[in-house]
């Protein structure tokens, strides 16, 4: 017969699979007829872009492009022999994953780790781009429980306090961050010889079943005229919308990302000395919330011969995350640039080391910067390429050696001055963001039934025990059909969790 019990529900967020892969992507570009030939290969950068990842039985799917700007040394007697190209390198990756489901969560991290290219001939270069995707397959299930038997009187249950990472939903919208930058009225547009963008400034307010998320996309451009300068443009275009997400409340948490599904740079058809710029971004939040519960491990009567199930669910009991920012500051003098005017630099982080101590992490890494400057004579520019070593500490309390982290950098500011003694002032701040999981499995209870076979509650008697290794009051009370209760006071324990290996003890036991 089935026991009357009051159950709750919780949704568990389990990590399924979760790897790091690396891939190329190459291709041949064609330099356009109007566009002069190539000498060599001065500049090349690069912004991925995902159209579209999926999730299918046993593998994820991810098709996107990468977005290439690539500046070079023309065959030409004009005044400056810098030009550009821009291509786009589609790719689609699939990577195996034997667990993945086509209804599971997936979370990427996509990087751009580098871009060659080789000169084939005056006319056609090959480009190969290394992409690092660092992918992590959840599944949600929502598990019943027993938390509470109402009609049995003396029921005795073992509880435990586990704190539980339970997901409360999750969603994503898309949204376009554009807008028209103007340039100095004195240049007339050629073409837009490199683009950088960087997703900066995230906030994230709740409010109504709606997560508010609000951004600022920085572009800086490098571009040429029709006099044969080199400019830059630099701005910032704000990000905002909301993802409807029900039940979510202020006292719940967010984890927001971003991710670019495509990008548009060029020259405004409508207004003279302006540049276009629309982006396409993908945002997805998950939100979540820590909290504890007191879930029944173990239960029986002293009266009423009870049977029960219960099974192991494996739960992600904590999920931490913290932010911190490492402001790197140096002085670097370099012969090359001497100077001479600095049009970008690119900054690639890199963590070399990680290592999780108590309460704490340390991270052993380099920061690569390659200066595009202004070179002498009629070149235009030129580039190089230095290492800027960094030792960082952050502060995370409750994490052990054992702790699994994962880490993600992103680039706040940067800013790069050349000093009257040609020195160059190096500022950067990186934003570390640290996220410590932590899964277990616990054991519920989601069914409880009685058998026929009803003790005889009126009869009753005391025998002598002697603990054991390995004893504890529960498990005698359970083994005899007594309670912890009537045991400790019968007994004048105090601290029902002490109990000494030979210790003898008086056990009142109901019996039939």
């Amino acid at each position: 017969m089935a026991i009357e019990t009051a159950k709750d529900s919780l949704v568990l967020n389990q990590i399924i699979s979760q790897r790091r892969d690396t891939f190329m992507v190459e291709n041949d570009c064609i330099v356009p007829d109007s566009k002069p030939d190539i000498l060599n290969v001065v500049s090349n950068s690069g912004i991925v872009c995902i159209y579209k990842k999926e999730i299918q039985d046993g593998k994820i799917k991810i098709d996107g492009t990468v977005n290439t700007y690539i500046m070079y040394l023309a065959d030409t007697q004009d005044e400056t022999r810098i030009r550009s190209l821009n291509t786009n390198l589609d790719f689609t990756q699939v990577i195996e994953m034997e667990k993945a489901k086509e209804n599971m969560l997936l979370d990427t991290n996509i990087v751009l780790k580098s871009i060659d290219c080789k000169v084939l001939n005056g006319r056609k270069i090959h480009i190969k781009a290394l992409i690092e995707i660092e992918s992590k397959v959840s599944s949600n299930e929502t598990v019943e429980y027993v938390k509470q038997i109402t009609q049995i009187p003396d029921i005795q249950c073992l509880k435990r306090n586990f704190q539980i990472h339970s997901l409360i939903g999750s969603g994503s919208t898309k949204v376009y961050a554009k807008d028209t930058l103007t340039i100095d009225t004195i240049d007339n547009l050629v073409e837009v010889m490199k683009t950088d963008l960087r997703i900066t400034n995230h906030d994230t307010k709740i409010s109504y079943n709606k997560v508010l998320i609000k951004a600022d996309l920085q572009a800086k451009l490098i571009y040429l005229t029709e006099d044969n300068r080199i400019n830059v443009k630099e701005g910032s275009i704000p990000i905002v919308g909301f993802i409807d997400l029900p039940n979510i409340s202020e006292e719940h948490i967010c984890d927001v990302k971003y991710e670019i599904k495509n990008l548009i740079v060029k020259p405004n058809n409508v207004e003279d000395h302006s540049i276009y710029v629309e982006a396409e971004i993908e945002v997805y939040c998950e939100a979540y919330q820590n909290k504890e519960l007191q879930m029944i491990q173990d239960l029986y009567s002293p009266t009423i011969n009870l049977q029960f199930t219960q099974r192991r669910v494996k739960v992600m009991q904590q999920k931490e995350t913290r932010n911190q920012i490492c402001n790197i500051r140096e002085k670097q003098v370099i012969p090359e640039i001497g100077g001479r005017k600095i049009y970008d630099v690119e900054v690639m982080p890199n963590i070399i080391k990680q290592t999780i101590l108590q309460d704490r992490i340390l991270y052993e890494g380099e920061i690569g910067l390659n200066f595009i400057f202004a070179s002498e004579g009629n070149l235009g520019v030129d580039t190089k390429d230095i290492k800027v070593p960094f030792n960082f500490s952050m502060d995370f309390e409750g994490l052990t050696k054992q702790s699994n982290i994962d880490t993600i950098i992103e680039i706040t500011m940067q800013d790069f001055v050349v000093m009257p003694d040609e020195s160059i002032d190096i500022k950067i701040d990186l934003n570390f963001t640290a996220m410590s999981l932590k899964d277990s499995n616990i054991s519920i209870i989601d069914e409880i039934t009685q058998s026929e076979d009803v003790r005889n509650a009126n009869r009753y008697s005391m025998i002598i025990y002697f603990a054991k290794p390995g004893d504890t009051l529960w498990k005698i009370a359970k083994k005899f059909g007594s309670t912890v209760e009537d045991i400790s006071r019968i007994n004048g324990i105090e601290d029902v969790d002490m109990l000494q290996v030979g210790r003898q003890l008086f056990i009142p036991r109901y019996h039939g």
